[in-house]
């Protein structure tokens, strides 16, 4: 337990407290007017210990920029091109606003005028952002905090609760066969890349890391093992984006280009190198790439390379593929994020829903004998004679 004393102030006397925080070091608080003030005060200190939910004011004083260098650096779980945009959002948008706010400080009301400021671009650092970039930079702030309460230096997060602005999915490009045939044609020396991409959904990274021994041409399969992403100016190559090798299918007809684009080549060579061996880097990431002059020469109005990964779902369910080996084919982490991601895909599936409704409330109608109408009823109505 922690002691009371008195002292003499030059308003009078006051009291101070004295008691040991959970970490067994020595504290004070003095200023109280009344022994009864101080005993009620130390009181809610000791209980607070006993739950655990003891903060220091002194801890509360540390910055969101002390504590959001430790927080960036401690995103190891994060792939490269992931700490890459986490980085530039706190560099550019949470730090420069943030970065010398006490923790102790900020309330719940602060972070909301903040979020409305970055979507309406009142902000003070540009225009409106996206809602995708404004959750984002939110996130990084709130788990800043969320840390801090962990930690004991806050006793709730104030960012929690926040009304963010709600993202719109971007429509999906698709294309037909015909279209993905003519594009390969108008793409060279990448026509078999671009045939991959649009029949296995492969990412751009993963086709561009794929390697020689990687493709197994008896069972027609492609092991993906590795992701080769464009990152501030060069090539970081890792594992897949969920961290998960997988065993996707290509069609028949791509065993012939594949043999061709292998030949001659080690194990360990790139299937689709650059000019010069190295890792090619994603095509729509500058203007007037070679996929943008395969686009205009196949006359298809611009798209980005990642849309041949929709095509693929695209393809895969029009041909009657299931949910689940879409699911596996692509990478996602389960079934429901392949309908959450492709839901308009299955738009017939809704008009089969209702079409087999009607066919069965048919036949059920069929062996139910019509209700006969009250009115052909024979009724014996029984008539009292008049009282007059």
């Amino acid at each position: 337990m922690g002691s009371i004393e008195a002292y003499e102030s030059a308003s009078g006397r006051r009291y101070r407290v004295r008691y040991r925080k959970p970490d067994h070091s020595q504290a004070n608080k003095r200023g109280f007017r009344t022994k009864r003030d101080a005993e009620l005060y130390l009181a809610s200190v000791e209980v607070k210990k006993s739950r655990g939910d003891y903060i220091d004011a002194a801890e509360a004083r540390a910055t969101i920029g002390d504590l959001g260098e430790q927080w960036m650096t401690a995103q190891t779980h994060l792939k490269p091109s992931s700490v890459a945009v986490v980085e530039s959002a706190w560099r550019l948008h949470v730090r420069p606003v943030w970065g010398t706010r006490a923790i102790g400080e900020i309330r719940h009301s602060d972070v909301q005028q903040w979020v409305s400021g970055l979507s309406a671009g009142g902000d003070g650092i540009g225009k409106a952002k996206s809602p995708a970039l404004v959750h984002r930079c939110y996130g990084i702030l709130a788990g800043i905090l969320d840390v801090a309460v962990r930690d004991h230096r806050l006793a709730s997060n104030p960012a929690r609760g926040v009304s963010l602005p709600r993202k719109v999915s971007k429509e999906h490009r698709y294309l037909s066969h015909q279209q993905l045939h003519r594009l390969a044609q108008a793409s060279g020396r990448n026509a078999t890349l671009i045939l991959l991409l649009g029949y296995t959904g492969v990412r751009w990274g993963e086709a561009s890391a794929l390697r020689v021994k990687d493709v197994d041409l008896t069972r027609r399969r492609l092991h993906i093992v590795e992701n080769a992403v464009f990152v501030r100016g060069e090539v970081i190559v890792g594992s897949p984006k969920t961290h998960k090798r997988r065993s996707v299918p290509f069609p028949a007809f791509l065993d012939g280009p594949l043999r061709d684009a292998i030949h001659g080549k080690t194990e360990t060579d790139l299937v689709f190198p650059g000019r010069f061996g190295e890792h090619q880097t994603t095509p729509t990431i500058r203007q007037n790439s070679w996929f943008d002059k395969a686009l205009a020469a196949a006359e298809l109005s611009p798209m980005t390379i990642h849309d041949l990964r929709h095509t693929t779902a695209s393809l895969a369910v029009s041909a009657g593929a299931n949910v689940k080996a879409v699911q596996r084919m692509l990478g996602h982490a389960s079934a429901a994020m392949t309908l959450d991601v492709y839901a308009d895909l299955f738009n017939d599936d809704l008009d089969d829903v209702a079409h087999r409704l009607d066919e069965a409330a048919a036949l059920a109608l069929d062996n139910v004998d019509a209700p006969s109408h009250p009115e052909a009823n024979s009724v014996t109505t029984t008539h009292r004679s008049d009282p007059r």
